[in-house]
């Protein structure tokens, strides 16, 4: 046994060896505790109130202190870092029930690697293709055409044709001996083939077929739903409703595409996610962030979130002409979103302005990209006369501020001439 007296001792030889005093090394081997430095202040970054949800834009949720001390523990050691992906696969596979997961560099980045799995899927050599001669193998993608969006890029990035297709009929007739998968996007308002019709097809013609279900977190049980309905893919993004890391994401599915989709990640070189790198800490953190979601029910998040829009409502309630209303999209960030309307004249600010005013103000504060907007984000359709505001992503007595504010610019703007 070491006592402390040995231990002295052994220093004191070791110094002695290396010419530096004992004092320095029994320093340098006792933990210290740094003391937290606020890098958004020293970086002249302004910290905001999130009252929009979890936008990438925004950095996305922010994690509970479970997952926080865990990350921070993570980052205290080294590990090798293939080993690490392997148990937190299998880990998350297991309480996912699935055969197989990976963590990625978000959601995005889980479309990659799937998309490049299906397309090397029995290619030992295949990663090194991707995506420079993507064209000498099984390449194409189906897709509804309606289920189109900005973030199919990332399938298109590993050098897959995407096929689109609108009818069954297209369907059965756009597969090819070069078809890779069959994607479908779960978050689309449109488009005329439903998921039953969509894995029938493709599986009797043995493609696989993959979801992109990134914001579909709540409701918890969407973490089984996909892969239990067949699907052989589905990517989830780790930053939202999850509350993991930002920069990292879910692969889920079949044990032989989630491993040929893990050829093409890093740390292999030459492969497409050579750079999509998820550090020890953001694979601790994903692992972290299921646990701490699992241990909760999809109507604790949601009682949470609506608590604070009727907080946030409860200040604009002596507005004339305004009405608030609490909203659930169905599918992609399936929790309450508030939403303001009022006759622009009985108080003469546009919605776009009261968001730009909550913007530039002292903290400042972001609203849903949807407000005044006459698209708006899936599910909620909103239109110029709305202000959308999400509140599940805010921290405790924020609401309150939100509210405040959100009543002071809009009685700022009540007319008083009619």
């Amino acid at each position: 046994m070491t006592t402390r007296r040995t231990f002295l001792q052994r220093v004191a030889s070791a110094a002695a060896m290396l010419g530096v005093a004992p004092a320095e090394l029994v320093a340098a081997s006792e933990p210290s505790a740094a003391t937290p430095v606020d890098y958004y202040a020293k970086l002249g970054v302004p910290t905001i109130i999130n009252a929009a949800g979890t936008y990438t834009y925004l950095t996305a949720s922010l994690m509970p202190p479970e997952v926080q001390a865990a990350v921070s523990l993570a980052a205290k050691h080294s590990v090798r870092l293939r080993d690490l992906q392997i148990a937190a696969g299998a880990y998350i596979a297991r309480r996912l029930r699935c055969e197989a997961a990976l963590v990625s560099s978000g959601a995005a980045s889980a479309l990659s690697l799937g998309t490049a799995g299906c397309m090397t899927l029995g290619r030992a050599d295949g990663a090194s293709d991707i995506p420079a001669r993507a064209g000498t193998f099984r390449n194409e993608v189906l897709i509804q055409r309606a289920h189109r969006f900005s973030h199919d890029h990332a399938l298109e990035m590993c050098g897959a044709k995407l096929v689109e297709v609108e009818t069954i009929a297209d369907y059965e007739a756009a597969f090819t001996p070069r078809t890779a998968m069959a994607f479908y996007f779960n978050a689309a308002e449109g488009g005329r083939i439903d998921h039953a019709d969509w894995l029938r097809v493709a599986h009797a013609r043995g493609v696989p077929c993959f979801v992109d279900a990134a914001a579909d977190v709540p409701p918890i049980a969407n973490l089984w739903n996909y892969t239990a309905m067949g699907y052989d893919l589905v990517a989830f993004s780790g930053g939202k409703g999850i509350r993991g890391p930002q920069n990292a994401g879910l692969l889920l599915g079949r044990a032989d595409l989630v491993a040929a989709a893990a050829a093409n990640n890093n740390p292999n070189d030459r492969s497409v996610g050579r750079g999509m790198k998820v550090a020890k800490e953001q694979i601790v953190g994903m692992v972290a962030a299921l646990d701490w979601l699992l241990a909760r029910t999809d109507e604790q998040i949601a009682t949470e979130a609506h608590q604070r829009a009727d907080r946030i409502a409860s200040h604009l309630r002596r507005l004339p002409s305004l009405t608030t209303e609490i909203i659930v999209p169905a599918v992609a960030n399936h929790v309450p979103h508030l939403m303001i309307r009022y006759d622009q004249r009985r108080i003469g600010i546009t919605p776009a302005d009261v968001a730009a005013a909550l913007r530039a103000g002292k903290p400042s504060i972001e609203l849903n990209p949807a407000t005044g907007h006459a698209s708006g984000a899936a599910g909620l359709h909103s239109d110029e006369n709305t202000i959308v505001v999400g509140p599940w992503m805010m921290s405790p007595g924020e609401d309150v501020i939100v509210g405040q504010r959100l009543h002071a610019v809009l009685l700022g703007a009540l007319r008083t001439d009619g």
